[in-house]
Protein backbone atom coordinates (compact mmCIF):
# COMPACT_ATOMS: atom_id res chain seq x y z
CA UNK A 1 0.00 0.00 0.00
CA UNK A 2 1.16 3.32 -0.47
CA UNK A 3 0.49 6.21 2.50
CA UNK A 4 0.08 9.98 1.06
CA UNK A 5 0.90 12.46 3.00
CA UNK A 6 0.35 16.11 1.70
CA UNK A 7 1.23 19.54 3.44
CA UNK A 8 -1.61 21.36 2.51
CA UNK A 9 -5.59 20.72 2.86
CA UNK A 10 -6.10 21.48 -1.08
CA UNK A 11 -3.61 18.71 -2.59
CA UNK A 12 -5.21 16.28 -0.34
CA UNK A 13 -9.27 17.13 -1.29
CA UNK A 14 -7.42 17.18 -4.99
CA UNK A 15 -6.38 13.14 -4.37
CA UNK A 16 -9.63 11.98 -2.38
CA UNK A 17 -11.37 13.34 -5.80
CA UNK A 18 -8.89 10.47 -7.88
CA UNK A 19 -9.69 7.65 -5.26
CA UNK A 20 -6.27 8.10 -3.22
CA UNK A 21 -6.48 8.30 0.41
CA UNK A 22 -3.95 11.02 2.24
CA UNK A 23 -3.43 13.01 5.37
CA UNK A 24 -2.46 16.31 5.86
CA UNK A 25 0.53 16.85 7.74
CA UNK A 26 1.80 20.86 7.55
CA UNK A 27 4.96 22.13 7.66
CA UNK A 28 6.36 22.76 10.72
CA UNK A 29 9.02 25.33 11.97
CA UNK A 30 11.23 26.30 15.28
CA UNK A 31 8.71 28.97 16.96
CA UNK A 32 11.82 30.64 18.64
CA UNK A 33 14.20 30.80 15.66
CA UNK A 34 18.19 32.64 16.61
CA UNK A 35 17.93 36.15 17.46
CA UNK A 36 19.98 38.66 14.86
CA UNK A 37 20.49 42.07 15.47
CA UNK A 38 18.60 43.82 13.16
CA UNK A 39 21.08 47.19 12.89
CA UNK A 40 24.31 45.53 12.51
CA UNK A 41 22.95 43.09 9.69
CA UNK A 42 21.72 46.28 8.01
CA UNK A 43 24.70 48.08 8.18
CA UNK A 44 26.15 44.92 6.54
CA UNK A 45 23.91 45.37 3.60
CA UNK A 46 24.82 49.15 3.38
CA UNK A 47 21.00 50.03 4.11
CA UNK A 48 20.47 53.40 6.37
CA UNK A 49 19.10 53.95 9.30
CA UNK A 50 15.46 54.28 9.24
CA UNK A 51 14.93 53.10 5.38
CA UNK A 52 12.48 50.61 4.56
CA UNK A 53 13.62 46.78 3.58
CA UNK A 54 11.09 44.52 2.20
CA UNK A 55 12.56 41.00 1.72
CA UNK A 56 11.08 38.34 -0.62
CA UNK A 57 13.05 35.25 0.82
CA UNK A 58 12.00 33.26 -2.45
CA UNK A 59 13.70 32.11 -6.06
CA UNK A 60 12.42 34.12 -9.27
CA UNK A 61 9.90 32.66 -11.18
CA UNK A 62 6.72 33.36 -12.73
CA UNK A 63 4.69 32.06 -10.25
CA UNK A 64 6.42 34.12 -7.54
CA UNK A 65 5.20 37.46 -9.01
CA UNK A 66 8.52 39.71 -8.38
CA UNK A 67 6.68 41.86 -9.91
CA UNK A 68 4.12 42.95 -7.29
CA UNK A 69 6.50 42.50 -4.95
CA UNK A 70 8.51 45.68 -6.58
CA UNK A 71 5.35 47.53 -6.53
CA UNK A 72 4.92 46.85 -3.10
CA UNK A 73 8.02 47.86 -2.29
CA UNK A 74 8.37 51.00 -5.21
CA UNK A 75 4.63 52.02 -3.13
CA UNK A 76 5.90 52.20 0.14
CA UNK A 77 8.54 54.43 -0.61
CA UNK A 78 11.60 51.21 0.36
CA UNK A 79 14.10 48.96 -0.92
CA UNK A 80 12.98 45.49 -2.55
CA UNK A 81 15.19 42.53 -1.51
CA UNK A 82 15.04 38.99 -3.52
CA UNK A 83 16.78 36.58 -1.98
CA UNK A 84 17.02 33.41 -4.40
CA UNK A 85 18.14 33.38 -8.02
CA UNK A 86 16.15 33.52 -11.25
CA UNK A 87 15.50 29.97 -12.34
CA UNK A 88 14.30 27.97 -15.34
CA UNK A 89 15.10 30.71 -18.25
CA UNK A 90 13.62 33.45 -16.09
CA UNK A 91 16.68 35.51 -15.89
CA UNK A 92 16.16 37.78 -18.84
CA UNK A 93 12.25 38.75 -17.34
CA UNK A 94 14.53 39.45 -14.07
CA UNK A 95 16.65 41.97 -15.46
CA UNK A 96 14.01 43.52 -17.33
CA UNK A 97 11.98 44.61 -14.19
CA UNK A 98 15.11 45.11 -12.06
CA UNK A 99 16.04 47.94 -15.00
CA UNK A 100 12.34 49.89 -14.77
CA UNK A 101 12.07 49.34 -10.70
CA UNK A 102 11.15 52.92 -9.59
CA UNK A 103 13.13 51.36 -5.83
CA UNK A 104 16.02 50.35 -5.07
CA UNK A 105 16.95 46.53 -5.80
CA UNK A 106 18.92 43.93 -4.13
CA UNK A 107 19.07 40.49 -5.48
CA UNK A 108 20.64 37.83 -3.23
CA UNK A 109 22.61 38.16 -0.66
CA UNK A 110 25.51 40.81 -0.67
CA UNK A 111 27.19 39.32 2.61
CA UNK A 112 27.89 35.37 1.50
CA UNK A 113 28.08 34.48 4.94
CA UNK A 114 24.36 35.94 5.70
CA UNK A 115 21.77 33.28 7.24
CA UNK A 116 18.29 32.82 7.13
CA UNK A 117 17.32 34.38 10.33
CA UNK A 118 19.31 37.31 9.75
CA UNK A 119 17.60 38.07 6.65
CA UNK A 120 14.62 38.07 8.24
CA UNK A 121 16.15 40.18 11.07
CA UNK A 122 17.07 42.92 8.47
CA UNK A 123 14.00 43.28 7.10
CA UNK A 124 11.16 45.01 8.03
CA UNK A 125 8.38 43.24 6.08
CA UNK A 126 7.94 40.06 4.25
CA UNK A 127 6.64 39.68 1.18
CA UNK A 128 5.38 36.44 -0.34
CA UNK A 129 2.86 38.04 -3.44
CA UNK A 130 3.11 34.79 -5.26
CA UNK A 131 0.15 33.19 -7.80
CA UNK A 132 1.23 29.47 -6.59
CA UNK A 133 2.59 27.82 -3.58
CA UNK A 134 2.55 24.18 -2.21
CA UNK A 135 3.19 25.73 1.18
CA UNK A 136 5.02 29.12 0.93
CA UNK A 137 7.41 28.79 4.12
CA UNK A 138 7.54 32.65 4.61
CA UNK A 139 3.86 32.38 5.63
CA UNK A 140 4.38 31.09 9.00
CA UNK A 141 8.79 31.73 8.54
CA UNK A 142 7.58 35.49 9.27
CA UNK A 143 5.63 35.01 12.42
CA UNK A 144 8.26 33.38 14.11
CA UNK A 145 10.77 35.73 13.05
CA UNK A 146 8.23 38.35 13.95
CA UNK A 147 7.94 40.66 10.72
CA UNK A 148 4.67 41.26 9.43
CA UNK A 149 3.56 39.67 5.75
CA UNK A 150 2.31 40.75 2.90
CA UNK A 151 0.97 37.92 0.65
CA UNK A 152 -0.70 36.95 -2.80
CA UNK A 153 -4.16 35.68 -3.03
CA UNK A 154 -2.72 31.93 -3.52
CA UNK A 155 -5.19 29.14 -2.79
CA UNK A 156 -3.40 27.52 -0.12
CA UNK A 157 -2.50 31.06 1.59
CA UNK A 158 -6.37 31.40 2.04
CA UNK A 159 -5.74 27.61 4.01
CA UNK A 160 -3.24 28.55 5.85
CA UNK A 161 -4.72 32.35 7.01
CA UNK A 162 -7.81 30.65 8.50
CA UNK A 163 -6.03 29.24 11.28
CA UNK A 164 -5.71 32.83 12.62
CA UNK A 165 -3.11 35.15 10.79
CA UNK A 166 -3.32 38.77 10.00
CA UNK A 167 -1.25 38.80 7.23
CA UNK A 168 -1.35 42.15 4.55
CA UNK A 169 -2.78 42.07 1.10
CA UNK A 170 0.47 42.05 -1.24
CA UNK A 171 -1.81 44.10 -4.15
CA UNK A 172 -2.83 47.06 -1.80
CA UNK A 173 -0.12 49.10 -0.41
CA UNK A 174 -2.03 51.86 1.96
CA UNK A 175 -1.95 49.14 5.30
CA UNK A 176 1.47 48.18 4.65
CA UNK A 177 3.05 51.93 4.75
CA UNK A 178 0.52 52.50 7.71
CA UNK A 179 1.89 49.47 9.70
CA UNK A 180 5.57 50.56 8.85
CA UNK A 181 4.27 54.40 9.95
CA UNK A 182 3.25 52.92 13.16
CA UNK A 183 4.40 49.19 14.20
CA UNK A 184 1.59 47.08 16.30
CA UNK A 185 4.11 44.63 18.04
CA UNK A 186 0.34 43.07 18.90
CA UNK A 187 0.32 42.33 15.33
CA UNK A 188 3.45 40.12 15.70
CA UNK A 189 2.28 38.74 18.90
CA UNK A 190 -0.41 37.42 17.72
CA UNK A 191 1.08 35.73 14.29
CA UNK A 192 3.75 34.28 16.49
CA UNK A 193 1.51 32.97 18.97
CA UNK A 194 -0.32 31.28 15.63
CA UNK A 195 2.57 29.84 14.38
CA UNK A 196 4.02 28.33 17.70
CA UNK A 197 0.40 26.75 18.45
CA UNK A 198 -0.10 25.32 14.97
CA UNK A 199 3.17 24.54 13.11
CA UNK A 200 5.52 23.78 15.61
CA UNK A 201 8.49 21.49 14.72
CA UNK A 202 8.23 20.03 18.51
CA UNK A 203 4.84 18.61 17.22
CA UNK A 204 6.13 16.85 14.33
CA UNK A 205 7.16 13.90 15.72
CA UNK A 206 3.72 13.40 17.34
CA UNK A 207 1.58 13.84 14.18
CA UNK A 208 3.78 11.69 11.90
CA UNK A 209 3.56 8.48 15.21
CA UNK A 210 -0.19 9.56 14.95
CA UNK A 211 -0.75 8.66 10.87
CA UNK A 212 1.69 5.92 11.29
CA UNK A 213 -0.99 4.48 13.80
CA UNK A 214 -3.63 4.96 12.08
CA UNK A 215 -2.25 2.77 9.03
CA UNK A 216 -1.09 0.31 11.64
CA UNK A 217 -4.97 -0.11 12.76
CA UNK A 218 -6.44 -0.20 8.59
CA UNK A 219 -3.53 -2.53 7.75
CA UNK A 220 -2.08 -4.66 10.48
Amino acid sequence: FWAHVTINELSRRELGERSIVATTIYNTFDPDPPLADHDRIRARLGQAPGSRLLLQPTRALPRKNIAGGLALAEAVGGTYWLLGPAEDGYGPELDRLVAGARCPVLLGSPDPGLTIAEAYAACDVVLLPSYWEGFGNPSVESATHRRPLAIGSYPVAAELSAFGFRWFDSAVPPPVSAWLDHPDEGLLDHNHAIAARYFNVEDLPGRISAVLERLAVRFG
